[in-house]
């Protein structure tokens, strides 16, 4: 007889769906006609972002304090996704860490592919930005280090420009600073450890339309620079792009995906990513109260020199998400996977889908 998710008195074990050979009796976004339903997983994974290398896709999300941190799924078609790996074992500072700091530590990490290393930056909002890298997204990273010091800054996401020169884009926790709706861009190093410049504010989202605008992802297109970034709350915004030839602005602004019509309230935070093939996706969450945050996958289209997220019935620009759509061409079809909804405790290891509420003791838990 399955056994269910235990809870383990006083440090409670948190479960992610996350990978695993079984296929959930629960929920499949594979339809196996060629189509897929959103969301593709039907699970907490609060601020995605993803990144492609080569034929994989790897996507990332907020752990906050449950650790290990930073979970790593792999993906072969954006549809099927499994969970392979932690990227954080240890939070740091960790005698702050080794407590439960609930809804502290990791904030909206994003995830990039250069020069054969993968690459995440996040925002602590009472530390500062920090980042790693591995060559091996599925193997050990490096340990965190801080790239900027200070309180209040979540949501980091670097670029690295044509002529070497590398920037971060970020946001503002006014629970912290006392500022919010702001993104701010600075220049990092060569290397990308260490913030080399001051801030510039290239939008405020104090403008009386666009407030709450955070989780800033930073792109380049066609000698355009983009940043990708929700407004209007997390249950009841939209998506937000702005653009600019010049990376610090000024930058004009354009909703590209709102709930409109439908019942996929949000949209919110997400991340564009292209498949070998050369179409363009976008992996966003929406809020659903107590099922958590979940992953949707939209279509994504260009119409001179604009996303256009979902499906834009009335041609003006702005998509709806989808509910059903045919899946990304890939070159090839791939088998389903979803990620584990049970642990039967049989072996000597705990299920890769456990977390904990702070740094792991093994008092926390045996097997």
């Amino acid at each position: 007889m399955r056994k269910k998710i235990l809870f383990l008195a006083g440090m409670m074990a948190y479960s992610s769906l996350a990978g695993s050979q079984e296929i959930s009796k629960t929920w499949v976004a594979d339809k196996g006609n060629g189509t897929y339903q959103n969301p593709v997983l039907h699970a907490d994974y609060s601020d995605p972002d993803v990144c492609a290398a080569g034929e994989d896709f790897y996507m990332t999300a907020s752990s906050f304090n449950c650790i290990p941190g930073i979970p790593i799924l792999h993906s072969k078609d954006l549809v099927n996704w499994s969970l392979v790996n932690y990227a954080l074992p240890v939070q740091e500072p960790k005698e702050f860490f080794d407590k439960a700091q609930h809804g502290k530590g990791v904030w909206a990490p994003s995830i990039r592919f250069h020069n054969g290393e993968f690459y995440i930056y996040w925002g602590d909002p009472d530390y500062g930005i920090y980042m790693i890298k591995t060559k091996d997204p599925k193997g050990k990273w490096s340990k965190p280090l801080l790239v900027k010091a200070g309180k209040g800054m979540i949501d980091a996401t670097p670029l690295w420009d044509e002529d070497g020169k590398v920037y971060l884009v970020y946001a503002y926790a006014g629970s912290r600073s006392g500022v919010n709706s702001i993104l701010v861009i600075s220049e990092l190093n060569a290397e990308g450890t260490e913030v080399i410049s001051d801030p510039v504010m290239v939008f405020d989202g104090n403008d009386g339309k666009n407030h709450t605008v955070e989780g800033p992802k930073l792109y380049k297109r066609n000698g355009y620079y983009y940043i990708f970034a929700p407004a209007g709350g997390v249950a009841t915004g939209w998506q937000l792009v702005l653009r600019s030839k010049n990376i610090y602005g000024p930058y004009e602004s354009k909703i590209v995906m709102a709930q409109g019509k439908t019942n996929i309230n949000g949209p919110h935070q997400g991340g564009w990513v292209d498949t070998h093939t050369g179409e363009s996706w976008f992996v966003h969450f929406q809020d659903k109260g107590a099922y958590g945050r979940v992953i949707h996958l939209n279509p994504m289209t260009w119409i001179n020199d604009w996303p256009v997220i979902g499906v834009d019935k009335d041609k003006d620009g702005c998509g709806e998400p989808v509910t059903t759509y045919k899946k990304p061409n890939v070159g090839k079809t791939y088998p389903v996977a979803t990620p584990p909804e049970s642990d039967e405790f049989n072996t000597r290891h705990l299920g890769l889908q456990w977390q904990w509420h702070a740094n792991k003791k093994d008092t926390y838990g045996f097997t």
